[in-house]
C-alpha cells in the first residue's frame, strides 16, 4: 500500500512570466517561499494553474528542475503530467521523467477527443503501469470536455494503489459523496475547486489543492486545518471572509486572476502568454479593494 500522503493544502503553483513572456524564475522563487513559509503542506507544479499548455517541453523540465531546487526537500511536491487525448504520448513522458524530488503526480483525464468511461479507465491503467510514483487522477471537465464519473473513480482506486487521490474539481458535491461514501481506505478526496472545498472537507474530504493558496497560504491552510480537525466556526470564519475573492479570481478566466492577485501582493506581474492575455485594469481596482477587505478581516482576528 501506497504511504505518500498528500491531505492538507497543496498549492496549485502558477508560473509568473516577464514582460517579455520569459520564465520569471526569481518571482517564482519568491512565490514558492511564501507558499512554503505560509503553511502549505505541498507543492504542485504546473497543474492547469501553472500554464504548462503554453510552455515548451524544455522549459516544463526547467521549471521542474528550479522548482524542486528550491523547495529542496522541504514539502513534497506533486509534478503536473497530462497527456491530453494520447495515452501512450503520456507513458512516454513519465518514462522520460525524471522522479527524483517528486512525490506523485497529477494527471486530468484524456481532453478533446472525449473517451468513454471504459475508455478514461484503461487510459489512467495505463498511467498506472507506467508511473513509479503514486498518481492523483485530476477530474476537470471545464477543461477536458470529459468528466470522469463516481463509478471511474472508485474502479480506478480499487483497482490499483497507485490511485491514492483524485482531485475534483467539478464543484458537485454530490459526485463527490458519492466517492466519499464507497472509496477505499487508502484513497482520499482533494478539493480541486476552492470556493467548494470546505463543504467538501465536512464531508470527509483530506484537503485541497488550491488557487488561492498562492495568495493566502497562510489563511487557507488554517481553514483547511482547522475543518480536519472538527473546528468548524474557525473554518467557516476564514470562508466567508474570503468568499468573495474567488469571483474576481475567475471572473476573467484561471490564471488570469490568480496572477493579478499576486501582482497586487507585490509576488509577480500578471504577465500572460497568448492565447491568453492579462487580467484588465477595471477588473484589477475591484480585485484589489476585495483584497485589502479581505486582509483587513483577517487581522481584525477572524483567522
Amino acid at each position: 500500500m501506497r504511504s505518500t500522503n498528500f491531505s492538507g493544502t497543496g498549492v496549485a503553483l502558477i508560473t509568473p512570466f516577464t514582460s517579455t513572456g520569459a520564465v520569471d524564475y526569481p518571482s517564482l522563487e519568491k512565490i514558492i517561499e511564501h507558499c512554503i513559509s505560509g503553511g502549505v503542506e505541498y507543492l504542485v507544479s504546473l497543474g492547469t494553474t501553472g500554464e504548462a499548455i503554453t510552455l515548451s517541453a524544455a522549459e516544463c523540465i526547467e521549471v521542474f528542475s528550479f522548482t524542486k531546487k528550491i523547495n529542496n526537500g522541504r514539502v513534497p511536491l506533486m509534478a503536473g503530467l497530462f497527456g491530453h487525448n494520447d495515452t501512450a504520448a503520456l507513458q512516454q513522458r513519465i518514462r522520460n521523467f525524471n522522479f527524483d524530488g517528486f512525490a506523485g503526480i497529477l494527471s486530468s483525464s484524456p481532453a478533446y477527443n472525449k473517451p468513454t468511461q471504459e475508455g478514461i479507465f484503461q487510459h489512467y491503467m495505463k498511467i498506472a503501469e507506467t508511473s513509479p510514483v503514486p498518481i492523483v487522477i485530476y477530474n476537470v471537465p471545464g477543461r477536458t470536455s470529459s468528466t470522469v464519473a463516481p463509478e471511474t473513480v472508485l474502479r480506478l482506486a480499487h483497482a490499483s494503489d497507485q490511485f491514492i487521490a483524485v482531485k475534483d474539481a467539478t464543484g458537485d458535491l454530490v459526485s463527490a459523496a458519492k466517492i466519499l461514501k464507497d472509496k477505499p481506505e487508502h484513497f482520499q478526496v482533494l478539493s480541486g475547486d476552492d470556493p467548494t472545498c470546505l463543504p467538501m472537507l465536512s464531508m470527509g474530504g483530506t484537503g485541497v489543492i488550491s488557487v488561492i493558496a498562492n495568495l493566502l497560504p497562510g489563511p487557507y491552510s488554517q481553514m483547511v486545518r482547522a475543518a480536519r480537525s472538527g473546528d468548524f466556526a474557525t473554518a467557516r470564519a476564514i470562508h466567508l471572509a474570503t468568499i468573495n475573492l474567488h469571483d474576481w479570481l475567475y471572473r476573467e478566466g484561471n490564471p488570469s486572476g490568480i496572477k493579478a492577485a499576486l501582482e497586487i501582493a507585490g509576488l509577480c506581474e500578471r504577465n500572460m502568454r497568448l492565447p491568453l492575455v492579462p487580467y484588465t485594469n477595471d477588473a484589477y481596482d475591484g480585485m484589489k479593494k476585495e483584497i485589502e477587505s479581505i486582509l483587513e478581516t483577517l487581522k481584525a482576528g477572524v483567522a
